[in-house]
Formats: structure tokens, sequence, C-alpha cells
């Protein structure tokens, strides 16, 4: 029988496992492809691969064929670092301006639209392209929006002179009151139903890896120090802030995420979450 085929998004956001996956042998039987969230959802729905992380607003659009894999998630209470919106004005003074949204990733979008038009009125236009942390706000723009490895390294490198910078998830946190959940895994309900062992193996092996990333957390951040522009102190306290559980009431908050979406017609409607049948 074939490996089950699992997708990896590279971020530093989910550094303890990448580090288990690719330096400690947790990779033994699955098969693992690689890239940024849009690649890696999108390899997901089209049957690319059997189980991924995947950005949480994907799985709002595909509950009919996913299933979410237990107490594994991305989530931040508050400041986030590795999503921010850089402005050429203060955020409550944008409105029908143009918005750069990075090529990278879905759940960001949907957060961003969420935020400005439910916390501050606005009604921006919104553009999906490619953005350099070298050159945050294309000079046709009022302001983009940065994830991942990007995000962090614009809220390490701040031109205050020239930009006003937003940490989303402080944003999020000051309109709802609740952390987000970023990203979920999932797996596809055919491949759960057909192939019980094989699920099986796949999340012991993606619980193991994270904990045991976790736990070696300082082992992790130094594999990749000399390939990052941050340090040691800024990597660790981003890791500080990133949490990976996901319990009860980590999907009641996922679940209001979904309810501000649907009701700005962003989804279609509003997903049950509904978990693969693995033993914890």
């Amino acid at each position: 029988m074939e490996k089950p085929r699992l997708g990896h998004i590279h971020f530093l956001n989910v550094l303890p496992l990448t580090y288990s996956l690719t330096q400690c042998g947790f990779d033994e039987g699955i098969d693992i492809k690689r890239g940024v969230p849009s690649v890696m959802n999108n390899d997901l729905i089209n049957n690319r691969l059997d189980a991924s992380e995947v950005s949480s607003i994907i799985y709002a659009k595909n509950d009919d064929k996913l299933l979410i894999l237990p107490d594994l998630c991305v989530r931040a209470d508050g400041p986030v670092r590795s999503i921010i919106m850089v402005s050429r004005k203060p955020i409550y003074d944008i409105n029908e301006d143009k918005i750069i949204l990075t090529a990278q990733s879905a759940t960001s979008h949907t957060f961003a639209k969420i935020i400005l038009h439910k916390a501050y009125d606005a009604n921006p236009i919104y553009y999906t392209r490619h953005i350099s942390p070298e050159n945050p706000v294309p000079e046709d723009a009022t302001a983009a929006l940065l994830i991942g490895d990007d995000a962090l390294n614009v809220y390490h490198h701040q031109d205050k002179e020239h930009f006003y910078y937003y940490d989303m998830g402080i944003e999020w946190k000051k309109l709802t009151g609740r952390c987000m959940v970023y990203a979920v895994w999932t797996v596809h309900k055919d491949f759960a139903e057909k192939h019980p062992d094989q699920l099986q193996l796949l999340y012991d092996r993606l619980y193991a890896a994270m904990h045991y990333g976790i736990a070696h957390k300082k082992e992790a951040i130094n594999s990749i120090l000399d390939t990052k522009p941050l340090t040691f102190n800024q990597l660790n306290e981003y890791l500080n802030v990133i949490k990976w559980n996901l319990t009860e009431e980590y999907l009641d908050n996922l679940s209001v995420f979904y309810k501000y979406a649907y009701e700005m017609g962003l989804i279609t409607h509003i997903p049950r979450l509904k978990m693969a049948k693995v033993n914890i």
C-alpha cells in the first residue's frame, strides 16, 4: 500500500513540527509534500494529498469532503505577529482604499475583510498578488496584508516613519474578545473511511512530532537560525505566542469566525465541525 500523502506548510508557525518531520525521523511511513498554504489547500481539495494543514477557511468551504484531526491547530490569543497589515494611513481612516492581499493564504483574506468591515466600517477594494517584505506596500495601494515568515520579518523591521503596522491578531481580539484558530489539520473523508490504519499512523506521527518539537524548541530554532533574518530571542518569543492544541473552547472560537464570514457572504454556509475518528 502506498504511503499516506501529507501536506506540510513550511512556515515558522509550525517550526516544532517541521523540525521533527525533517530532522528527527517522524516522517517515517509518510510521503510529505511541502509548500505555502495556498498550494497545500489546492492540492488537498484536488486529491493530490490525503491530509494537510489547511487555512481554517478552506475547511469551511469544503466541509463536505474533509474531517478535522483532533487536538492540532495553529492559533493565537491576541498578538500573532505573522499576519500584519502595513498601511500608509491609520486603519481607522481606511475606507474605499486599495488593499493588496498576499497570494499565499486564504484565511488571512477573510480575516482581514471581517475586521476592516465590522470594526472600522471600511469597504476597501481588494487585490491579490505577490508582496515582498522589502516593498510591503506597492505604490498603487494604501495598504497590504502580509502573512507567515514575510509578516514576521516586517514585524521586526518596521519603518514607522512611512507606515503604520497592525497585528491582525490584536485587531481580532479587540473585535471579538476571542482567540483565533488560523489553521487546522484535515483529512479527506474518503481516505479516512477507506484507510483507517493509515489515518491512525498519520495522526500518531503528527501528534508525536508536534509534541517532540515543542519539547525541543531550542534545537528547532537553532536548526534554522542561519537561514532567517531574525534572532534566537525573536523566534523564541514568536513560538511562545503561537499555540498548537485544539480544544472545545477553540473550536467554539473557530465557529465565531465562520459565523462572521457567513454574515458577510464570504462563505455559503456555517460548517459543522466534524472530527476524524482516531485514537488519541
